[in-house]
């Protein structure tokens, strides 16, 4: 080979392209995939679809005629007082059950922390979220019985006994009674994040004096807000469908029907189905689709409330 020669380079196979890859991929990704949606197009989307359409329609269900009645149900609701009340009555317990809550667990965050037995006590706080809801509904509705455990002891400090199952305060005791059963779940939510933060840095901000509020503020919070936003998001929709506590609460097990003042749409749902001689599964419905955009609007807000810039330690 002389030294004018050129020598050629072996022929370079081409790349091979990451798209050439992703048809074999989308292949075998269906076959997993497509039973999940059979079964949630099935069992959600189908029924769901069904219920707006009894939404539009006067029906007393399986066996009787369907009526069209177009937005009609809808538009009753807004001259419906029952309707009215136990929307307001969800937004409250939604909001100020929510405040409660979150206010509890917050607290708690900032005490359990410095404490020994925190493990017992969460266990403590937790135990009512392994009850049934009814079992917990008919007990505090027991206790608050005008001759219950509450009204005899007040008896014996001299006092006068209460109406607590009365229009006045019977929904008050009710999300009372579901901010106690509620208020472990979230704080054993939250503390499993707060155990995970390093205790150096809690170190370090006892070192530079900062208070229980500082430390809470600057370090516990931001690195939980995470964990937050999701218990915001869960708390918001499990409060706009609480049912069993207040049919329990109200009615102790029997056959009764829960009044007016301590009504959510759950219940008031509820109660247009089973409460009347012919059920009425068109307003029902209606209330359903109605409640079911303002979950979606709620949920939205709360994201969008607790959308934060992730804090990641170093």
């Amino acid at each position: 080979m002389g030294a004018g020669t050129l020598i050629q380079a072996p022929p370079v196979a081409p790349p091979v392209k990451a798209r050439a890859l992703r048809p074999g991929r989308e292949r075998a990704f269906w076959p997993f995939l497509l039973p999940a949606l059979v079964a949630y197009t099935a069992l959600f989307v189908a029924p769901s679809l069904f219920g707006f359409w009894v939404s539009l329609n006067a029906w007393a269900g399986p066996g009787s005629e369907m009526t069209w009645r177009g937005l009609d149900n809808y538009l009753a609701l807004l001259s419906d007082d029952a309707f009215r009340t136990s929307f307001v009555n969800t937004f409250v317990l939604a909001l100020a059950g929510g405040g409660l809550v979150f206010g509890f667990t917050f607290l708690s965050m900032m005490v359990l922390r410095h404490i020994k037995g925190r493990a017992f006590i969460r266990s403590v706080m937790f135990l009512p979220m392994i009850i049934s809801m009814i079992a917990v509904g008919a007990a505090i509705g027991f206790l608050l019985n005008p001759e219950g455990v509450v009204n005899t002891a007040l008896g014996w400090l001299g006092l006068d006994p209460q109406p607590w199952l009365g229009p006045d305060l019977v929904f008050r005791c009710i999300v009372g009674g579901l901010v106690w059963s509620s208020t472990g779940f979230y704080v054993a939510l939250m503390m499993s994040a707060v155990d995970s933060i390093p205790a150096h840095i809690y170190e370090d901000a006892q070192i530079v004096g900062a208070t229980r509020w500082e430390q809470f503020r600057h370090i516990t919070l931001p690195l939980t807000w995470d964990v937050f936003a999701v218990s915001a998001v869960l708390w918001v929709v499990n409060s706009l469908k609480i049912f069993e506590i207040v049919l329990a609460f109200t009615t102790g097990g029997t056959p009764g029907s829960p009044p007016l003042q301590a009504r959510t749409v759950a219940v008031q749902q509820y109660s247009l189905v089973a409460g009347n001689a012919i059920p009425q599964l068109g307003n029902a419905a209606a209330m359903g689709v109605v409640v079911l955009l303002v979950t979606a609007v709620l949920i939205a807000l709360t994201r969008r409330i607790t959308r934060r810039e992730r804090v990641e330690l170093s």
